[in-house]
């Protein structure tokens, strides 16, 4: 076993499993996908650590753990419509596709969005769009059979759960901190909608989207 091999094994057996993550297509395919390719170069020795490593603008990559949560929440198949909000790394963008999604992800800054398509196309991941524009305007109405929101709601906004084909599902952390809860939210029908709390984090807040008013004495 070469040491990417064990670091990989490590992380899946220590880190993802650990935290409920027991569905085996999520594990395989985070055994499969490596993150050397979405890790900047300064933080390679820690690729497989349980870090939520810097990326250019003030962002950060989703955990390792975090990322098998959500992959697990979604239970993406063959072929389905998946957006992503906050393409980051592009790392979860590549386990969704190959999960067998189609991925459209939007990134806020260009800056990034242009990181992320180099490190897809360093890792050979073809089924993955990533666009520089604001998530948070999104108009979409019954588009995606998954959606994926990688920074949190300070408060929950409906605009999200309407772009769900019926059937589909959408992962979404809401909350203000310094605890959130992660939801999983499905769309029934026209105008229903089911949501199961899954878990307890924290995440920063999407950018541009509205926030509780501050408190005052």
């Amino acid at each position: 076993m070469t040491r990417t091999q064990s670091a990989v094994e490590q992380m899946v057996s220590q880190q993802v499993r650990t935290w409920d993550v027991l569905d085996a297509r999520t594990l395989e395919v985070m055994q499969r996908v490596p993150r050397e390719p979405f890790v900047p170069e300064a933080w390679l020795s820690l690729a497989y650590a349980d870090c939520a490593l810097p990326l250019p603008c003030g962002k950060h990559m989703l955990t390792p753990m975090l990322v098998g949560r959500i992959l697990q929440a979604l239970a993406v198949r063959q072929g389905e419509q998946v957006l992503e909000i906050g393409t980051g790394s592009g790392y979860l963008s590549a386990c969704l596709a190959s999960l067998g999604g189609r991925v459209q992800s939007l990134e806020l800054h260009g800056e990034i969005a242009a990181l992320a398509r180099a490190n897809l196309r360093s890792a050979a991941v073809t089924t993955v769009e990533v666009t520089a524009a604001d998530g948070a305007a999104l108009v979409s109405e019954t588009a995606y059979d998954a959606i994926v929101l990688t920074a949190s709601l300070p408060i929950y906004e409906p605009r999200f759960e309407r772009a769900l084909k019926y059937g589909g599902r959408l992962f979404v952390v809401v909350g203000s901190g310094p605890v959130m809860e992660a939801r999983l939210v499905r769309r029934l029908g026209a105008s229903e909608f089911s949501t199961q709390a899954l878990f307890e984090t924290s995440l920063e807040a999407l950018e541009n989207v509205p926030v509780p008013p501050a408190f005052r004495f």
